[in-house]
Order: structure tokens, then sequence, then C-alpha cells
């Protein structure tokens, strides 16, 4: 080439690239298209016709059975089956609904009517005992206790609120007012010394001291601070101020 004129050299050029730019030009709808395949709207490539999926770059025609019909989709079994209809061991059966059942809105299984619970492939009616509504579910129980009761092994039982307690928002349970705590299905009033504060806690004394004193018994003492010092974070002890250390009883030079 280093012997070609310049002229020649770039002509040469100019058709390499113009073959070049032509293989790869070509437009997918002059590319080799398999049978039952047309080219893809956008970019390049083709794609089975409907009611056919590719099979190693060709396409062949899909197995539909009966009641069924084909899909857009290129993976799978490439069919669905028809509304009222479910694949079993890939057929197309007819759903039996049973009695007080209906068909879901997708059309590929059913469901019970309300105030029935599917009960091994049947709809059976809910018992719903004294003192209970029928809920929302159409699994399980399908029952729900009033307020002011509880489920108990199938039934409703009344909820016992003691004295000073009160019903949960739930309905089915008590909790003690302020100042009380439940003690042995009671509510016992809690005892808080001077210099103290309730506590809303099922565990603990029911109650804290104020800030500046410390627990001592049943009774809340002020804290005594020794000189170089002052009250900790939590306000019921103290700490010796920067840059002085605890020593004992008091606070010393580190």
């Amino acid at each position: 080439m280093n012997n070609v004129p310049g002229t020649h050299r770039q002509l040469f050029n100019v058709v390499i690239l113009t073959i070049i730019f032509a293989f790869f030009a070509v437009p997918a709808s002059t590319a080799t298209i398999p049978k039952n395949a047309t080219a893809k709207s956008f970019g390049s490539g083709w794609e089975c016709n409907r009611g056919f999926v590719e099979v190693n770059k060709a396409c062949e025609v899909i197995k539909v059975p009966e009641n069924a019909y084909a899909t857009k989709s290129r993976y799978g079994r490439s069919w669905d089956c028809n509304y009222g209809f479910e694949n079993v061991s890939e057929r197309c059966i007819a759903i039996k609904v049973p009695k007080d059942g209906f068909l879901n809105a997708s059309g590929d299984g059913w469901k019970c009517k309300r105030g029935y619970i599917d009960d091994d492939r049947r709809c059976r009616a809910v018992k719903i005992p004294k003192n209970a509504y029928l809920g929302t579910s159409t699994i399980g129980q399908a029952w729900e206790c009033k307020r002011g009761f509880r489920d108990s092994n199938g039934s409703c039982l009344a909820v016992r609120v003691p004295k000073n307690g009160y019903l949960r928002s739930g309905g089915d349970s008590w909790k003690c007012e302020r100042g009380f705590r439940a003690v042995k299905e009671k509510c016992i009033a809690v005892a808080v010394p001077a210099n103290a504060y309730f506590v809303d806690s099922s565990y603990g004394d029911g109650w804290k001291c104020d800030r500046g004193y410390t627990a001592n018994g049943s009774t809340c003492s002020a804290v005594k601070i020794p000189k170089n010092a002052h009250l900790n974070f939590s306000g019921n002890g103290w700490e010796c101020n920067r840059p002085y250390g605890k020593q004992g009883s008091g606070c010393a030079p580190r």
C-alpha cells in the first residue's frame, strides 16, 4: 500500500469505509428474518409473531391447549388459560366453584362469599358465638369478639375490669388508671413518697425521685454534693467539676 499513489490510496479507503457502513447499516427489515417472525418496530433484530415462540433462532408454533390462548411472552409456556379455567398439569380445566362461592377477579380461582370460609375446597358458613360479630377475613375463624369481650377457646368472655381500671383501646384487655398499677388482677394505688413523681411502668417501684434527690428505700433523700462537684446528668447523683476527680466521698485535684 505504501507504493500506491496518494489519490488512489484515499479512494481505496473510501471504498472500504463504504462497504463497512453498508454492512452495519442494513435495516432489520432486509436482514435474515426467520419464517413467522417480524422485524422489531424499534432497534434492530426480530421477534416471533403472536402464536409462535423462539427456539434455536427459529419461530415454532405454540401448542396452545384447549380453553387457552397464546400470549406475547417470549419466555415460559407462552400461553394462559381462559377466564374461568386453571392450569392443571399443562391442561386448562374448568374451575369448580363450590356453593356459596364465586370466581375471583382474575378468573383463575375462587373465593367464598362473606359469611363463609374455605373448608377443604368447600364454603362453610361461619358460626358466630355469642357476643361476637362477623369479621372481614375469609380464612380462620372469621369472627371477632365485641368490645369488652375476649376470645377464649372459641367463645367470647367478658373482660373483668377491676376498680380504678379501664378497657384498652382494643377492648379485649384492661389497664389501670394513672396512679395505680396492676397487681394480681387488681389496681393498687402507688405510694409516691415526698420529692418524687409517679411513673407509669409495669416494673420498678412505680415512682422516681425528683431532680436533686436519690432513692433511699421507699423515700427520696436530698443528694449531698461535695465541694467542687455538681449534679450529674440524671439529677440523682453527683460528679466532680473539671479538673477534679472523684476520691472517696469528695473531689480532689487530679
